[in-house]
C-alpha cells in the first residue's frame, strides 16, 4: 500500500507547474515505502523519478542510485529512471547518457532488458534535436545490441514489447529498413502507445500503418515518411514508456 501511495502521489503532482516544490512533500512517503521492504528496488526507482521531478542535485542522485543497485544491480526500471534523470540533468549532453547506458548494458546479462538501455539513449538523441552530434556507429551499435536482445525472445512476446517498439522507431530514423521490417514482425499485436505518441495523435493507428508499409516491402522514400520530426515530449514521470518496474 505504501508503494502504490508513493507512486500515485508522484504521478498526481507531476503535471503541476510547481512540481519541483510540491514533490518535496512526497519524500517521507517514498522513504516509508523503502523502509517497508528494504530489499525491494522499486521504491528506489520511484525515488529516482522523484529526484528528477524535484530537480535534486547530482550528489543526491548518486546516493539514490547506489542504494538502488545494491538491491538489484540490473533492475531495468531503476536504470531507466536513472537514465531519464541524467538526460534531464545533462540536457543536450547525449554522450554522457550513452556512456551510462553502455556501461550498464556491458555489465548486465545478455537476456536482461538493461541491454536495451543504449537504444533508449539513441532514442533520446534522435528525438531531442539538440546537443552535440552522436556518431552513426554509436547509434548503430545501440540498435544492434537491442536487436540482439529482441532476438532472444519469441515473436509476439509482450515482455520485450516496449523495447521492440522503441527499437523499431530508432531503426526507422536510421533508415535501416530490413532490420525495421524484422522488428515489426516480432512485435506482432503488442504495439505500445509510446513512442508513436511522439509523431501522431493516433499512435496505435500510426504503428499499424508503419507495420503494414514495412511488411508490404514499400520503397525507401515511402518508408522514410513514416517517422516525421517528433514533437516535444510531455515530460511525465515515466516518460510514457511502460514496463518501468521490470
Amino acid at each position: 500500500a505504501l508503494l502504490v501511495s508513493a507512486q500515485l502521489a508522484v504521478d498526481r503532482l507531476w503535471p503541476s507547474p510547481a512540481r519541483a516544490e510540491l514533490l518535496r512533500a512526497v519524500s517521507p512517503l517514498i522513504t516509508a515505502a523503502a523502509r517497508a521492504d528494504d530489499r525491494d528496488p522499486v521504491p528506489w526507482r520511484i525515488a529516482l523519478d522523484h529526484a528528477r521531478g524535484s530537480k535534486a542535485g547530482h550528489r543526491y542522485f548518486e546516493e539514490l542510485w547506489e542504494a538502488a543497485v545494491r538491491r538489484a544491480p540490473h533492475h531495468y526500471g531503476c536504470h531507466v529512471a536513472a537514465l531519464r534523470y541524467l538526460g534531464t540533468f545533462w540536457h543536450g549532453s547525449h554522450g554522457e547518457c550513452f556512456d551510462f547506458a553502455e556501461r550498464a548494458a556491458q555489465d548486465a546479462p545478455a537476456d536482461s532488458l538493461v541491454q536495451a538501455l543504449p537504444v533508449r539513449a539513441a532514442f533520446g538523441y534522435l528525438t531531442d534535436l539538440c546537443g552535440p552530434e552522436v556518431g552513426r556507429a554509436r547509434l548503430d551499435g545501440a540498435a544492434d545490441r537491442a536487436a540482439d536482445l529482441s532476438g532472444r525472445f519469441p515473436a509476439a512476446d509482450p515482455w520485450p514489447a516496449e523495447v521492440r517498439n522503441k527499437l523499431l522507431f530508432v531503426l526507422l530514423r536510421l533508415e535501416r529498413w530490413d532490420d525495421a521490417r524484422a522488428q515489426a514482425a516480432l512485435i506482432g499485436p503488442y504495439a505500445t502507445s509510446f513512442p508513436w505518441t511522439r509523431v501522431s495523435d493516433d499512435p496505435l493507428g500510426h504503428f499499424v500503418r508503419v507495420r503494414e508499409a514495412l511488411l508490404a516491402g514499400g520503397p525507401a522514400a515511402a518508408l522514410a515518411g513514416l517517422i516525421p520530426t517528433p514533437r516535444r515530449p510531455d515530460g511525465g514521470p515515466q516518460g510514457s514508456g511502460g514496463a518501468h518496474d521490470h
